[in-house]
């Protein structure tokens, strides 16, 4: 990477949520990555890792609502992963066939699930997928503000950012996450849930500079909300 990359790719076109899927086309799947570059709009995809250590697109941490088999995606290794079909009848994508399928030009958010702690083997994992589109616009989000750590210190110059929902948590909860992740994380950009808007802590990146995203988007209130306290969206809205 030759320089930390601007933000403008986050605010330039809408991402699809796991791609733009339904209508036949399975969540996380290439089709429905397809459909999402197909029409314009940047991908937003999930990660999990592979027990030998290959980044996968998935949300789940298991795979039965996915592919119908059984067991955890950490105990699978990649060659078991590859033989899974998604319900589209596709494969499993690896992080790098995503990768090679925006060909450096479609905007991805690589959103990085972790279960617990340990979160290096799943940050290298995507790193080393990373490195090979060094000026592609990609950058990495997660929930949890130790991966985001990770990549502060082992990958400085990648775009990160945290996704945080108030959903359910008390005031001091939200307080006390919202400033731990804040120190730890330094993230770039913010992936708001879309009922917590409008949100003091989405303000003030905001007046920071710094993008806010807002997720999922799937009515027409949704995205005028967003479109009032947020910069750009992450949606599920019908495609036709």
């Amino acid at each position: 990477m030759s320089g930390r990359p601007d933000t403008n790719f986050l605010t330039a076109r809408p991402f699809a949520h796991r791609g733009l899927h339904g209508g036949g086309a399975s969540e996380n799947g290439i089709a429905a990555f397809r459909a999402a570059i197909a029409a314009g709009h940047g991908i937003e995809c999930d990660v999990r890792m592979s027990r030998d250590g290959v980044a996968f697109a998935l949300h789940d941490g298991d795979l039965h609502r996915m592919t119908g088999r059984q067991g955890a995606i950490a105990d699978q290794d990649a060659a078991q992963l590859d033989r899974a079909r998604l319900p589209d009848g596709g494969a499993v994508p690896r992080l790098s066939k995503v990768l090679a399928l925006c060909r450096g030009m479609t905007p991805l958010l690589v959103e990085i699930k972790t279960d617990g702690r340990p979160v290096a083997g799943i940050a290298a994992a995507v790193a080393r997928d990373l490195d090979a589109w060094p000026d592609a616009p990609v950058a990495v989000m997660a929930f949890n503000p130790l991966v985001l750590r990770w990549f502060a210190r082992q990958r400085p110059r990648q775009l990160r950012g945290w996704v945080v929902s108030q959903q359910n948590k008390g005031a001091m909860r939200g307080w006390a996450e919202r400033a731990l992740a804040l120190w730890l994380g330094r993230p770039d950009f913010l992936a708001c849930d879309i009922r917590d808007l409008p949100s003091p802590l989405a303000a003030r990146m905001r007046r920071q500079g710094k993008p806010v995203l807002s997720w999922t988007i799937r009515s027409p209130a949704d995205q005028a909300r967003a479109a009032r306290h947020a910069d750009q969206i992450i949606h599920e809205l019908d495609h036709g």
